[in-house]
């Protein structure tokens, strides 16, 4: 009598690569998770996984209520950076990176609003890839407004403080 060859064997090796794949995978996920981070890939072993995750703002509001809010909040937000931004004393931000007011937690602020300010003084600073960057003021003035919060994250060309 002929006997099968055992594809057992084979297949329970198949399967437990399977499983190891959705291990890896699970173990990424919970990565991302924990470090809010958006997109992690790792090669191993000739084997590339990338996970990757969208966050967007839309998706997690109510499609009734975004109907309804989005006409009237994004344009008096839009207009007001764009009249920010043109203001003759804008200060913008030279980068990406997140703001802060004083050198170090519950410091001195570099500035406050009514403060008289020479050109080059420090105004804050701005955390960008683990370095503190200072940023000088352009010019000498009074600080008539300050448009950022201690801690908030910047885009490039933002408008930071008004010095006039």
């Amino acid at each position: 009598m002929a006997r099968q060859p055992d594809d057992k064997s084979a297949v329970k090796s198949k399967n437990d690569a399977r499983s190891d794949d959705s291990v890896l995978i699970r173990e990424l996920a919970l990565l991302l998770a924990e470090t809010n981070l958006t997109e992690i890939e790792i090669e191993r072993a000739g084997l590339r996984v990338r996970v990757a995750r969208n966050i967007s703002i839309a998706a997690s509001v109510p499609s009734a209520v975004h109907a309804v809010a989005a006409p009237v909040a994004v344009p008096v937000a839009a207009a007001a950076a764009t009249d920010m931004a043109k203001h003759p004393g804008v200060v913008p931000s030279p980068m990406v990176g997140t703001a802060y007011w004083a050198p170090e937690p519950g410091a001195k602020p570099f500035i406050e609003v009514g403060s008289k300010v020479a050109a080059g003084q420090t105004l804050l600073i701005i955390e960008a890839m683990k370095t503190m960057n200072q940023i000088p003021s352009p010019r000498a003035g009074t600080v008539t407004q300050i448009l950022i919060e201690d801690g908030q994250p910047v885009e490039f060309g933002e408008p930071l403080v008004i010095i006039e």
